[in-house]
């Protein structure tokens, strides 16, 4: 449960509801955002951070928070800020006392989240994650995302900086908590999706939650409805998670050529989880070098790479039109089987 809005009535609520179950839940609250003036403000000033989560605690009834999120870094000035005011140190102590338990930060600029990855102290990872966003380059500015004019011109495969940046936290044991999985909803109307296609709340879902590094979605509801649409995807069978055949018809956008993990090409003749050896062949490519971690996880593998017969069925079924048969030749080459 994410708990980005300082509003005490709310938190207050959420404190009740919770507080007899307390461990049944893990809750995503913020840092750097209080409650100033009847209304939500965003803030570095360490002293002010300090205040709003004592009080977001005793609202809660709780004394910890699962994961305690550093709010919205979005330009590496405000990363440079959380650094210099002591808000990261701050964060670090709180987590030794036991007051957090993990640390978090939310960003939609995949340049700042790497920054904060890299540090070693970010475990979670609160991110912006569609197949729409996922295609456009970093940007200061969040409201570049949903644009129109960030659509105007067709868009091709998911960027670079972004890729790295999944590739990165799943290297690292990061987990990505997602936000705007539905654009705001934009994206599960024909009218408004900058993709000018409308999917499903349960093919979103599942996208988010088939990316690398991604640990849960957090899927806003405005109503009731909302929230029956997005359980739905605990019961949906696969046909109906299923957006391959969607990405495909898009008009104004292309996934030509870039695996999406999506499943399409099974069943390999070889018993080759191909969506499995292609994750890990990018993430060696990410990295410039065969991480243990993915070593271990691709020699886990019941067949790999060098097991390809290169019959090519698998390529007759993709709906991107991958060259399955020369990602399979090189995880050959790179992990040596």
């Amino acid at each position: 449960m994410d708990l980005y809005s300082p509003n005490p009535d709310m938190q207050q609520r959420v404190g009740r509801a919770v507080g007899p179950v307390r461990d049944k839940f893990v809750l995503q609250a913020h840092l750097c955002t209080r409650w100033h003036k009847e209304q939500y403000e965003a803030t570095r000033n360490l002293d002010q951070v300090k205040a709003a989560f004592d009080i977001q605690l005793r609202n809660l009834d709780t004394d910890y928070l699962d994961i305690g999120m550093i709010h919205y870094v979005d330009s590496l000035d405000t990363w440079r800020k959380v650094v210099e005011n002591g808000i990261l140190d701050y964060a670090i102590e709180e987590k030794a006392k036991g007051r957090i338990r993990h640390i978090g930060l939310s960003s939609h600029n995949p340049v700042v989240a790497l920054e904060a990855v890299k540090t070693g102290e970010i475990a979670v990872l609160m991110f912006s994650v569609n197949p729409c966003y996922d295609l456009l380059p970093a940007s200061e500015d969040v409201e570049e995302l949903w644009a129109e004019k960030s659509y105007e011109k067709p868009l091709f495969n998911l960027d670079p900086q972004r890729e790295a940046l999944y590739e990165t936290c799943q290297r690292r044991g990061v987990g990505i908590t997602v936000m705007k999985a539905f654009g705001g909803g934009d994206l599960l109307s024909e009218a408004d999706s900058p993709a000018g296609k409308a999917m499903t709340a349960v093919q979103c879902l599942h996208y988010a939650l088939t990316r690398p590094a991604v640990a849960a979605v957090m899927s806003g509801a405005r109503s009731l409805e909302d929230l029956k649409r997005s359980l739905a995807y605990e019961t949906a069978p696969e046909e109906e998670k299923d957006y391959a055949a969607v990405f495909a018809s898009f008009p104004k956008i292309s996934w030509e050529g870039h695996c999406m993990y999506c499943g399409h090409c099974a069943p390999c003749p070889q018993g080759i989880a191909i969506a499995d050896v292609t994750k890990f062949l990018n993430l060696t490519k990410a990295q410039g070098m065969v991480p243990e971690t993915v070593a271990q996880h691709y020699g886990a593998l019941t067949a790999h790479g060098g097991d390809c017969i290169e019959c090519g069925a698998c390529e007759t079924r993709c709906p991107f039109g991958v060259r399955i048969r020369e990602n399979m030749a090189q995880a050959r080459a790179v992990f040596g089987y």
